[in-house]
């Protein structure tokens, strides 16, 4: 199955199969028969101050990852994920919509990330980024 990231002010499209709003709130200028929505969840929206937080930190994707996947530990947001889910696995294409400018690094890349199967995302730090970004771990004297 694709999962497509779009942000709601990009045109409809055959491609996107079923489009679901992943928003708290519908966008302002935007009528909902343009959305041609197939369900608008909410509940999976972060929280408006982790995502003020996250606003002012755009530096700080990975504790936003983080906290986020708290939120989603919430009742309702379990509840709008097995909806997710549902949908998930009766399209061949599913395409998430968010307001965010930044698509990758926004709470619908999670969200698909999890659909995906993904569970943490890839390490920015170790043996590994040291020895791509050129740096030497100092080694332990034993």
């Amino acid at each position: 199955m694709a999962i497509l990231l779009k942000r709601t002010r990009e045109p409809a499209s055959p491609e996107d199969g079923a489009r679901v709003l992943v928003e708290s709130r519908r966008p302002r200028g935007i009528g909902e028969e343009d959305l041609k929505l197939s369900a608008w969840l909410p509940a999976l929206a972060p929280s408006d101050p982790l995502r003020r937080w996250f606003a002012a930190r755009p530096l700080q994707w990975p504790l936003f990852r983080r906290r986020y996947l708290a939120e989603l530990g919430r009742e309702e947001a379990s509840v709008g994920l097995g909806e997710l889910h549902t949908i998930a696995e009766s399209e061949d294409t599913l395409t998430l919509l968010s307001s965010t400018p930044e698509q990758e690094r926004s709470h619908a890349a999670i969200l698909r990330d999890l659909l995906d199967g993904v569970r943490k995302p890839p390490s920015t730090s170790g043996p590994v980024r040291a020895a791509s970004s050129g740096r030497v771990r100092a080694r332990r004297k034993h």
